[in-house]
């Protein structure tokens, strides 16, 4: 813009000194005058011509501009649309608290999950959901025709039965009913050496607490489950435990 201002300029000048030259021109003037005021037009030509080019120039990088605008908003808008739409399955960044510790990872927070069932028996264990890159890293004969998102909700599935059931585990047997009573005593009857201090689940629990189908495909989401390092499997007395990792 600094440009067109100075060609503005300039050209007024120029044109001044012309309007200069014409009101002299009533008298003759001298052979060296009109020489002159024809160099000043000519330079005036030229200059109007850079001038219709600069802003000729000005106008497509306007444009090119509005283009961008017009392009960042839409994609400002796709952003927010995304941000206002996260599937409630995806894992989001946990960030820290002012004055709040730092936060540990995953096989920090394995090796102080007893302490902190001892500190609280309302803690529970869940299970992490699985991140695209993990699900996408799973062989296509695991897979089959299982999507990532109904991973995810066999994951939030075994998560409610786990909930639900340490639920139980927790309550004192004088505040539970009948039906919780004998499930309670399941529950302490499938416990093991190896599963102390460990979550896990059976298929009777997966019946007992969601409306997820324990057949085939659930056997399949659970060998991905594995590969993904979510569970793990712990056989004995007749039961399949499946063990959060």
């Amino acid at each position: 813009m600094g440009d067109l201002e100075d060609i503005s300029h300039h050209i007024h000048d120029r044109i001044t000194s012309i309007k200069h030259m014409l009101d002299l021109s009533v008298i003759e003037l001298p052979q060296n005058k009109t020489k002159k005021l024809g160099q000043e037009l000519f330079a005036l030509e030229r200059l109007l011509e850079e001038f219709e080019k600069g802003v000729d120039q000005q106008k497509e990088h306007l444009k090119h501009l509005k283009e961008l605008d017009e392009v960042f908003q839409k994609h400002l808008q796709d952003v927010q649309h995304i941000k206002n739409n996260i599937p409630p399955h995806m894992p989001r960044k946990k960030g820290l608290l002012k004055g709040s510790e730092p936060a540990i990872n995953q096989k920090e927070a394995v090796e102080v999950q007893p302490a902190e069932k001892k500190s609280s028996k309302s803690f529970v264990r869940k299970m992490e959901f699985v991140t695209m890159p993990e699900f996408e890293s799973i062989p296509q004969y695991m897979k089959g025709r299982v999507t990532y998102e109904q991973l995810n909700a066999a994951v939030e599935s075994i998560n409610t039965a786990v909930a639900a059931k340490y639920k139980i585990v927790h309550q004192s047997l004088k505040t539970l009913n009948n039906h919780s009573r004998k499930l309670h005593q399941r529950f302490k009857d499938q416990e093991t050496k190896d599963t102390k201090g460990q979550y896990f689940v059976v298929e009777d629990d997966i019946r007992e607490f969601t409306q997820m189908k324990v057949d085939k495909r659930f056997q399949g989401i659970l060998n991905m489950l594995r590969h993904c390092q979510r569970l793990r499997e712990l056989r004995g007395g007749g039961l399949t435990r499946y063990m959060l990792l």
